[in-house]
């Protein structure tokens, strides 16, 4: 998979993407990123990338021109067409179904905004506008390398272990279920013992229960959307509701 990342503030992903597993996941050749920095399609002495908006108004709004610029430039870049992503508070909301989609595209290019926002014909290039949440950031450089690490960490080779990826929080709808690593005991408080039992079958039932568990605790708007077994929906309602009164192992 190839990234190309279009930003005004270049030096803010070098670390990030020099770092662990994300870094080790482009040296070894499994994900290709590239950041360019938009001040080269710039015409003036100043490299202006931004001007004052139409109509009055605060701050100051992304030139349409170093952008359209910088884009035609990527598909000159390799030859297989990319698939465009803005940055932007109004975007779809990021969560790991669309993940999954973005990460099935060979070629991903990220525009990362700054300043009040983008010229709206800049939109008019973009296949698709992403919002890492519902507040507002001092640009797209941040949300861009949340995407990045999050798509690249699906890419064949990138994990240590091939079952990470599926067996974990938002892969199937649910949070994951609570871990535990060696003490057995520490400070009063015991693994649950279904876990030391060496039954494989008792603990796949556990650590379900447990996830539907903990989503209908931490995160009921999320229990409408999973893939519950009637049973389960039911668990779900009465911990929503809070009539549930089972123990846990």
């Amino acid at each position: 998979m190839r990234i190309d990342i279009i930003t005004v503030l270049p030096d803010m992903f070098e670390p990030v993407l020099q770092a662990s597993i994300l870094g080790r996941a482009i040296s070894g050749g499994a994900v290709d990123v590239a950041v360019h920095d938009l001040r080269e399609w710039t015409a003036d002495r100043h490299r202006t990338t931004d001007d004052y908006p139409f109509g009055g108004g605060p701050g100051m709004v992304m030139k349409p021109e170093p952008v359209h610029q910088a884009l035609d430039a990527m598909v000159d870049l390799d030859p297989q067409p990319p698939f465009v992503v803005v940055m932007s508070p109004q975007g779809r909301p990021l969560d790991q179904a669309l993940v999954r989609e973005l990460a099935a595209h060979p070629r991903l290019v990220i525009v990362c905004g700054r300043y009040e926002g983008f010229d709206d014909r800049i939109l008019s290039r973009a296949d698709l506008e992403i919002s890492i949440g519902d507040y507002v950031l001092t640009g797209g450089e941040l949300p861009a390398l949340v995407l990045v690490d999050s798509v690249a960490r699906l890419q064949p080779g990138v994990l240590g272990c091939t079952e990470s990826a599926a067996d974990e929080s938002f892969s199937d709808g649910l949070l994951e279920y609570p871990q535990y690593t060696r003490p057995a005991e520490f400070e009063g408080m015991r693994v649950p013992d279904v876990l030391l039992s060496g039954d494989h079958a008792r603990i796949a039932a556990w650590r379900r229960r447990e996830s539907v568990r903990r989503t209908a605790e931490r995160r009921p708007d999320l229990i409408a959307r999973a893939h519950l077994s009637p049973e389960e929906a039911e668990f779900a309602r009465s911990i929503v509701e809070g009539s549930e009164t089972h123990e846990r192992d």
